[in-house]
């Protein structure tokens, strides 16, 4: 493992109008970095929460960005060669497991043909490190948990979680053939403010509010490993600084660790290692609203899975850190920040 450092780097990051981008971008810009973002503003939520987001990364004076597909290779090659990034932090992407099963076409062109052209990149200009988000929902039906980076992630359940397990493979691939230092990191329910409006607690506070009813899947027998949005774009900060390395020999790797034995290419779960079930989330919501919900119970959804939980031993073996926000307080951080950004 190698650690690298140096304030003046320039890392570029897909997705910087997106929820997570956003987040990781003012951190780094906090801490002095040079950042571009790369954005495709679509629809698939309010734009005008992305344009606002972009707003306030563009006040900075270290941040600049261009808007476009990840489709268009073209583009991204020329704002990528422009900008001559040391690191790249691959987060944009189609995302929602629900919405996979009405739009799947979606996700093989940003999700595989954007992945695509952003390692092709990062292989051209020989980027110190690439990092690519991919999700907790590529363990799909396996029932072990908490669920470790070491063991078989082979029965996705969705198209979503298919095209993010090609894209860990696809960077394995590369970090083999091109000697790329790779790291893939699994998310685990990430929520918080500025969070996504298709997002659960997004849902359940602005329907809680006009007293429309919320939809509580599997009778709110679901449990998810929340983590706070704060802890992950730490968390991300400080794998960029863990380079992985291709070890000279197989025994040389930890039991623990989830580096190949063939490539500098690692996988880490971001989770906050504690399964939280849904019913005690809309406690938590409606504790921090001071209001009751309209709870509409049904049936689990095509392609969701009961239960995620992380192990996030490894982050902690690499980073010294863990997630640790408790959901409660995340969820009042961002009941603050949905009341007063939308006046309710």
């Amino acid at each position: 493992m190698t650690q690298t450092s140096g304030a003046a780097r320039r890392v570029l990051i897909t997705g910087t109008a997106g929820f997570i981008g956003f987040h990781l971008a003012r951190l780094l810009l906090a801490e002095g970095f040079r950042v571009h973002g790369f954005d495709g503003m679509t629809d698939y939520y309010d734009v005008t929460l992305k344009q606002r987001r972009h707003g306030m990364l563009l006040q900075h004076g270290n941040f600049s960005a261009t808007e476009g597909m990840l489709e268009d290779n073209a583009l991204f090659d020329q704002m990528a060669d422009d900008f001559a990034p040391d690191v790249i932090v691959h987060l944009a992407g189609q995302a929602g497991v629900r919405y996979s099963l009405e739009n799947p076409r979606s996700y093989i062109d940003s999700n595989i043909t954007g992945t695509f052209n952003v390692m092709e990149a990062a292989r051209r200009l020989e980027v110190q490190h690439l990092l690519m988000a991919s999700t907790s929902s590529v363990y799909g039906a396996n029932e072990e948990m908490p669920f470790v980076e070491t063991e078989k992630a082979d029965t996705q359940l969705t198209i979503y979680a298919a095209t993010k397990k090609a894209g860990e493979s696809m960077g394995h691939s590369y970090a083999h053939l091109w000697n790329l230092p790779t790291t893939m990191f699994r998310f685990f329910t990430v929520y918080g403010t500025w969070g996504r409006p298709d997002l659960a607690l997004y849902k359940f506070v602005d329907a809680i509010l006009d007293e429309r009813p919320i939809d509580i899947y599997n009778h709110g027998e679901m449990y998810r490993d929340f983590t706070y949005v704060d802890d992950l774009v730490r968390a991300i900060r400080l794998l960029i600084d863990t380079v992985p390395e291709r070890p000279a020999t197989r025994a040389e790797i930890p039991s623990w660790d989830s580096l190949s034995p063939v490539a500098p290419y690692r996988v880490v779960n971001i989770g906050n290692s504690d399964k939280v079930r849904l019913l005690d989330f809309v406690d938590a919501i409606e504790a921090a609203l001071g209001k009751k919900a309209i709870r509409n119970y049904m049936e689990i959804q095509k392609g969701d899975v009961p239960a995620t939980w992380a192990n996030a031993d490894l982050l902690n073996n690499l980073t010294g850190y863990r997630p640790q926000t408790d959901f409660r307080e995340g969820i009042a951080c961002f009941v603050d920040w949905f009341r007063d950004y939308y006046s309710k």
